[in-house]
């Protein structure tokens, strides 16, 4: 037990650090007192609708999308270098009440009633489709079949396409996904 929740939090501040980001005044050959282009892109917050979902919309294809770090096909804009807008659903299986930590188009944790789904739209400028934005889910304890607390399961969907999913709570440092 107390390995598990040491893992879960190692993983959440984990979570925190990379969200969170570095670029603590670093000068990047611009002029001083001036961010170049890139930064001020990065440091733009992305569009959520911020809704949360009281039942997840599951499809019964059973699709997966692995855990590849490619953008997935779809969604609203094109190629034509502009901003390109993703919708990311995050879902927590189980039973039960848990707390949820999560990172999409804010960082938050929430106690939440299981099952749970929240759907947020990411609107991706050109520099955040080719690093990607890092979308990620810890979720909580709930009490497995054995009496055993064990992670809940988890599962992030890209424009409706399963992308990560955490083995039906095998994975204890939850579900991530670079949205491109």
């Amino acid at each position: 037990m107390r390995r598990k929740v040491t893992g879960l939090a190692l993983a959440a501040a984990a979570a925190l650090l990379a969200g969170c980001g570095g670029g603590g005044g670093e000068d990047t050959g611009a002029e001083p007192g001036k961010k170049d282009g890139a930064a001020e892109a990065s440091a733009r917050p992305s569009a959520g609708d911020g809704q949360q979902d009281g039942g997840a919309e599951e499809s019964s294809d059973g699709a997966s999308g692995g855990s590849s770090e490619d953008g997935a096909e779809g969604g609203s804009g094109g190629s034509g270098g502009g901003e390109v807008t993703r919708e990311v659903t995050l879902e927590v299986g189980g039973d039960g009440r848990t707390q949820v930590f999560y990172t999409a188009d804010t960082n938050k944790t929430e106690q939440v009633t299981l099952p749970w789904s929240k759907t947020v739209e990411l609107s991706l400028t050109p520099a955040e489709q080719k690093v990607g934005v890092l979308v990620t889910i810890v979720p909580g304890s709930v009490q497995g079949d054995d009496g055993q607390l064990t992670a809940a399961s988890c599962v992030i969907k890209v424009d409706g396409k399963k992308v990560d999913d955490n083995g039906d709570g095998k994975d204890v440092s939850g579900c991530k996904y670079k949205v491109k």
